[in-house]
């Protein structure tokens, strides 16, 4: 994959979420045209049902705006003795797999909904969760797609320690998602210095950092931050994203950045505004970057 088309999308950046009453969801048509109109590469799949389920059909899609798949994210229940993942592994891998798709996004889900709480995990819990990690692992590789765990606010990896404890206890690879885990205490930047060789997707987010200490306080919802705009065009935040693209790049990172900022429409944009304007602004300093 040469530099110039190393940049994706996700259709969170538009609003369309698996959370229910997130928002108002835009219809992949729109999504997937401006996506095309800004020169991206590629999409990750969104949640189910936003495009065609049936293999040819998402192909057919894909193609029409000459985007292919990057991958998806997938919330799986990984902590809970009663819960198999695999079997929810089983329903998804034939549609990444007639898609292309060579990396499943997963996290570690709470089995409520929303973001805005998780139970507690004991060690007993947590060693099923990393059982699982591996299983789910080994089970996508042999259909050639790579499993990334994403610490995610309101997932059972959230934290630094979290992170740490999946790194130490589970062979999976990381998606570096530079919000998630600067909300969820973790440097972004320092854990890219520290850990490359377990990277093996990103998802670029700058983030509000007043915000982001709002809901470290629990003076803020997750889902409220999002509302009230925590997420920035990249570069305009207070995320690090410069140095953390240019650690990757010089570790020999060859995989996607997907431009990724959680948003919440009321309803449907009108005219030039809304979230392409915010991507396109994203895709330019990712570009830039790269170029440099």
């Amino acid at each position: 994959m040469s530099t110039g088309n190393r940049i994706a999308a996700a259709p969170i950046s538009w609003g369309v979420c698996e959370v229910p009453g997130w928002g108002y969801q835009l219809p992949a048509g729109r999504v997937l045209a401006e996506m095309q109109e800004l020169g991206l590469a590629a999409t990750e799949l969104g949640p189910d049902g936003f495009l065609p389920g049936e293999p040819d059909r998402l192909a057919a899609v894909l193609a029409e705006h000459h985007l292919q798949a990057v991958g998806g994210f997938t919330p799986f229940v990984l902590h809970r003795r009663e819960v198999d993942p695999l079997v929810e592994l089983r329903r998804l891998l034939p549609g990444f797999v007639a898609a292309h798709a060579g990396v499943m996004v997963v996290s570690a889900d709470t089995g409520l909904t929303g973001y805005d709480s998780r139970p507690l995990l004991d060690d007993g819990d947590w060693a099923v969760l990393l059982a699982n990690l591996d299983r789910v692992t080994d089970e996508a590789a042999q259909h050639d797609i790579t499993v990334v765990l994403h610490p995610h606010v309101g997932t059972m990896v959230e934290s630094t320690g979290d992170v740490l404890r999946v790194l130490d206890g589970s062979s999976v690879a990381l998606c570096l998602d530079t919000g998630h885990l600067l909300i969820g205490g973790t440097d972004p930047a320092e854990l890219t210095r520290e850990v490359p060789d377990r990277i093996a997707h990103t998802h670029l987010k700058d983030v509000d950092g007043a915000f982001a200490r709002k809901v470290q306080e629990g003076r803020l919802t997750y889902t409220e931050a999002v509302r009230a705009g925590m997420y920035r065009p990249l570069g305009e935040g207070d995320v690090d994203i410069a140095a953390i693209v240019g650690h990757l790049e010089g570790h020999g990172y060859s995989g996607w950045y997907t431009l990724e900022q959680d948003t919440i429409l009321v309803g449907p944009p009108e005219g030039a505004a809304g979230p392409a304007a915010d991507v396109s602004t994203s895709a330019t300093y990712v570009r830039g970057l790269l170029a440099g």
